[in-house]
This record gives structure tokens, sequence and C-alpha cells, in this order.
């Protein structure tokens, strides 16, 4: 009898199949759709997931800047950091921060969704945001999914 029939398959930078994909952020709430992005950028959604190394697609996000908040959370969600020196806490609404640019309110919450290593770093770099419809990776021919129907 062979016991080793089944073997573990771990994907790594040569044999993982990186496509390219389009989503659609117009409309969409924030957090569904920085968890469902991080999740297509991290590659949970394939079946050869393996956890150490970067299995997962490019991510072109269209109309980013054009999510949405439920409730009063453009005025009532606040992002602190520190400058690092004495009494240099600062912070800024969701709204302050879209004014500032647009793009950094989805950029922070699906940075923050990834891992604090250097693979969430080189993950994000994977992450291409676009405030309209028009983008400059056509020449990668990505495929557009409808985030919605996404698990």
């Amino acid at each position: 009898m062979n016991t080793l029939s089944y073997k573990t398959v771990s994907a790594n930078k040569a044999t993982a199949n990186k496509e390219w994909v389009v989503v659609d952020a117009e409309g969409q709430p924030l957090g569904r759709l920085a968890s469902k992005v991080a999740k297509i950028l991290r590659g949970k959604h394939k079946t050869n997931f393996t956890p150490h190394a970067d299995c997962g697609d490019n991510v072109i996000v269209l109309n980013a800047g054009k999510i949405t908040l439920s409730g009063n959370k453009w005025a009532d969600k606040t992002y602190i950091w520190h400058t690092g020196y004495p009494g240099g806490q600062k912070s800024m609404t969701a709204l302050e921060l879209q004014k500032k640019d647009s793009l950094k309110v989805l950029e922070k919450s699906v940075k923050g969704m990834l891992p604090k290593n250097k693979l969430g770093s080189v993950l994000f770099k994977n992450l291409y945001l676009y405030e309209g419809t028009e983008h400059k990776h056509e020449a990668q021919q990505p495929k557009e999914i409808n985030i919605n129907e996404f698990k």
C-alpha cells in the first residue's frame, strides 16, 4: 500500500498562475469591497492557496473614489496616526481623507486586511486603483468580474 499517494502541493512564485482582474467599485460599500479585493490579492479564492507565497491575482479597481459608507461613517470614522514627536497624534475623518485623496480610503482599508509583513507589502503592490473607468493595463488582458457575485 502506498501511504504517500496524497502529497500536499504548495504554490510558489514559479507555479502560481497569476491573472489580472478588473473590479468596478462604484456604489460598493467600503468594507465589503475591501475584504473581497484583499481575498483576491491574497489568492484565498484559488485551490492552490499557500499562506506564505504570493499566489493571488493582480487587481485593478475602477471608480475607486465612488465607494459608499453607511450611516454617519463619513463624519464619524477617523484615521489616527502619530508623527513620532511628543503630542504628535493626528486624526482625520473619512470625508476629509476622501477630499484630500479619494483613493486613500479604499487603499487604507485594503492594506489593513493584508498581512503585516514583507508578504503583505508585496501583495499590496498588486493593487491598482483608478478614479475613472480608464486604466493603462489593457495589454495584460484583464478579465472583468462582478464583485457582488464573488464569494
